[in-house]
C-alpha cells in the first residue's frame, strides 16, 4: 500500500506537536518517564497504521490518547513471569529541606500506583486530561457507567489512603509495591 506523503506530513507534524501532552498523560499512567515514552511510541505506531482513515473523520487527539491508554494497559497484561520488579535503591538524604509541592507530587504518585490499572486510567483521563465520562469511556473502551464506578472507588480509595496516613508514610509504603 502506497502512503500519501502529505498525509505522511500531517501524522509526522501531530505527532510533534503533541508527543509531549501524550508522554505527560503516560507518565502518569505508570509512573516512569522511559516507559512513557515507550507507551507514546507504540500509541502513536498505532495511530500511523490508522491514520488516512482518521484525517477523514477526525478525533485524532482522542484516537491517540486512546492509543497510548491501551498501550498501557497491554504492556501492563504482557508482562513476562520471569520479569520481576526491584524497589529503587535508597537515596542519600542530601540534607536538603525538601519542597513541600515536591512531596505532594511524590505521594500522589504513590497513591495513584496503588490503585488497580484501571482506575488509575480513569483518574489520570477524568481529572488530569480533563475529559468528561463519556471521552473516558470512549478512550478506555468501556461504558459510561464503567468509567464512573471505577472513578468513584478510585477517588474513595485515593481519599482513604490520604487520610489513613500522612504524606511521608504514603510515598514510603508505595515504594515498595509500586507496580512498575
Amino acid at each position: 500500500m502506497r502512503r500519501d506523503p502529505a498525509a505522511d506530513a500531517a501524522f509526522t507534524e501531530f505527532a510533534a506537536a503533541n508527543r509531549a501532552r501524550l508522554r505527560g498523560t503516560a507518565y502518569l499512567l505508570c509512573g516512569d518517564w522511559h516507559r512513557a515514552s515507550d507507551h507514546v511510541q507504540e500509541g502513536l505506531l498505532r495511530m500511523y497504521v490508522a491514520w488516512p482513515r482518521l484525517l477523514r473523520q477526525g478525533g485524532e487527539l482522542a484516537y491517540a490518547r486512546k492509543a497510548v491508554v491501551s498501550a498501557f494497559l497491554d504492556a501492563r497484561r504482557k508482562r513476562s513471569s520471569s520479569e520481576r520488579p526491584t524497589s529503587a535503591p535508597a537515596d542519600q538524604a542530601s540534607g536538603e529541606d525538601i519542597a513541600s509541592a515536591v512531596a505532594d507530587r511524590d505521594a500522589l504518585m504513590a497513591a495513584l500506583a496503588r490503585l488497580p490499572e484501571r482506575q488509575r486510567a480513569c483518574v489520570v483521563l477524568r481529572y488530569f486530561e480533563e475529559l468528561d465520562v463519556r471521552e473516558t469511556a470512549a478512550a478506555l473502551g468501556c461504558s459510561e457507567g464503567t468509567v464512573k464506578s471505577q472513578t468513584s472507588r478510585a477517588l474513595a480509595s485515593l481519599r482513604a489512603m490520604f487520610e489513613d496516613a500522612s504524606r511521608d508514610e504514603l510515598v514510603v509504603a508505595g515504594e515498595g509495591s509500586l507496580p512498575w
